[in-house]
Parts: structure tokens; C-alpha cells; sequence
């Protein structure tokens, strides 16, 4: 189950994903780089997660910087997020995008409601998540969201969301 934003990527874009995915938690960074971005962890203004901008040295057009003094599991979704907007949003990235601690900026929420839809998704597999469901089968929800969120690198609160909890 996949949403309508993975639904819109050209498939060589899904399977180099798709690629990543195979190891867990994913290398965003590594696939970053593949894409042609600069990623970089930085100090950012405090409330600003992450930002992606243009940048004249990456092969792609542009860098990503991530807060580097939040928790590393909010690091790795703010770069899935601004790696979803690199994917979706290319053309009203401007000047560059600045994501506050909420995933607001300057473009709509819907903008952003899609991005971390994206984010979900390129993070935390469906596949995945139902595998990881029937191997912890025999302890508790609680527990099976602890042991799947530490192995996928996110926050059991960005999981409980992706399970409708």
C-alpha cells in the first residue's frame, strides 16, 4: 500500500529507492548522494529541521542541510522529507525551502502534507513493517513498535502514524 505520491514517481526513481530499502535503517545520505545532492548535517536556526536549496557544486542542483542538533531518528526523517520535496516539488523549491520543527514552509500544507506522505514511505516500507510485524508477532504492539522503529531508525511516534495509531 503505497500512497499517491510514491504512485507518481517514473519507476527507475522507485527502484533506486527500492535499492536502498534492502538495508535497514536506509543510507538516505548514500542515496542522496547517488541523486546528485550535497547532504549535509548542520547547525541550523533553532526551529528550522531542515532546509534543501539550490547549489550550484552538486550535480543535481542542490543540497540538503539537516539539523544536526535534533535527535538522529528526526534527522533521518527531515532528510527523507527534504528528499521527497527534491522529488515532488523540484520546480517551487526556488530560492530554497526551510522546514520548521512541524514540516511548515513557505509552501502550502498540502506541499508538505505530500512530502511527508513521501517521507513515510521511502522511511518506512509497507513491506517491511508487515515482515517485521509477523517476526515480533509473539510480543506486544508496544513492544513489536519499539524493536521495528530501532530497526527502521525513526521515532515510534513517526511509526504509530504510519500504523494509524
Amino acid at each position: 500500500m503505497f500512497s499517491r505520491e510514491w504512485n507518481q514517481l517514473d519507476e527507475t526513481t522507485k527502484q533506486l529507492i527500492k535499492r536502498y530499502q534492502l538495508e535497514q535503517p536506509m543510507r538516505l545520505g548514500e542515496l542522496g548522494a547517488e541523486l546528485g545532492l550535497i547532504v549535509k548535517s548542520a547547525t541550523l536556526p533553532v526551529g528550522i529541521s531542515g532546509e534543501i536549496k539550490p547549489d550550484e557544486e552538486a550535480n543535481a542542483g542542490f543540497i540538503i542541510r539537516v539539523n544536526r542538533h535534533e535527535h538522529k531518528n528526526r534527522q533521518r526523517f527531515t532528510l527523507a522529507h527534504e528528499l521527497a520535496h527534491y522529488f515532488l516539488h523540484r520546480s517551487e523549491i526556488g530560492s530554497g525551502i526551510q522546514d520548521n520543527v512541524l514540516y511548515r514552509s513557505q509552501l502550502t500544507d498540502k506541499r508538505e502534507a505530500e512530502a511527508n506522505r513521501l517521507a513515510a514511505d521511502i522511511l518506512m516500507p509497507w513491506e517491511i513493517i508487515e515482515e517485521k510485524l509477523k517476526q515480533y508477532r509473539n510480543d506486544d504492539i508496544e513492544e513489536r513498535v519499539d524493536k521495528i522503529a530501532t530497526e527502521l531508525g525513526v521515532s515510534t511516534t513517526a511509526l504509530n502514524i504510519r500504523l494509524g495509531r
